[in-house]
């Protein structure tokens, strides 16, 4: 089906079936703090591009989801940014005063937040339970009113409120933003 044309879900799915638990994990937390979210579901979208029609259909803002580490891959960090910036490692090294940071390697997606490829999401820091990630975000971000991300799978999309991530699903899963003003 054409992403343009896909229905719109308010909440969860109605049918679980085939869902992964990761994702009905991520449902839980959201039903739990009382935000209201709506859904989307795709064929995988592997990149940031893949998600340009999604985001039109949610009327929401293109996010970037990286998940970066130092070169002793002892420190990590989760970056959202706006998806039409491009990622530059001398400015938020710079900003957050680390040695050069490159794109952790798959295994630590997993690892750290559960995740695959091309389903890093914000909503992955819910099982960072041992907090190894820190969340770096683009100040440009807090001026959105929704937030567009996956819940911990690329088959599906969410918007949720901008104030809600902050106000509520943060603060729920203890952990804090560090923010950043990224070059256009």
């Amino acid at each position: 089906m054409d992403i343009l044309h896909a229905p719109i879900y308010e909440g969860r799915p109605q049918d679980e079936a085939g869902r992964l638990e990761k994702e009905l994990r991520t449902y839980d937390l959201l039903d739990s703090l009382g935000v209201k979210y709506l859904r989307i579901d795709h064929e995988a979208l592997p990149t940031i591009e893949a998600c340009h029609d999604v985001d039109r259909r949610l009327n929401t803002h293109v996010c970037k989801n990286l998940l970066l580490c130092n070169a002793q891959r002892n420190r990590f960090f989760l970056l959202m940014m706006p998806g039409e910036k491009k990622f530059h490692t001398r400015a938020v090294s710079k900003q957050i005063q680390s040695a050069r940071l490159s794109f952790a390697p798959e295994e630590y997606m997993m690892e750290l937040l559960d995740l695959t490829p091309g389903s890093v999401s914000v909503l992955g820091l819910m099982n960072d339970t041992d907090f190894r990630v820190q969340l770096l975000m683009d100040e440009d971000l807090l001026r959105e009113k929704y937030i567009g991300c996956h819940p911990c799978i690329n088959t599906s999309s969410l918007r949720i409120a901008t104030s809600d991530l902050l106000d509520k699903v943060l603060p729920a899963i203890k952990h804090v933003a560090i923010y950043l003003k990224l070059p256009r």
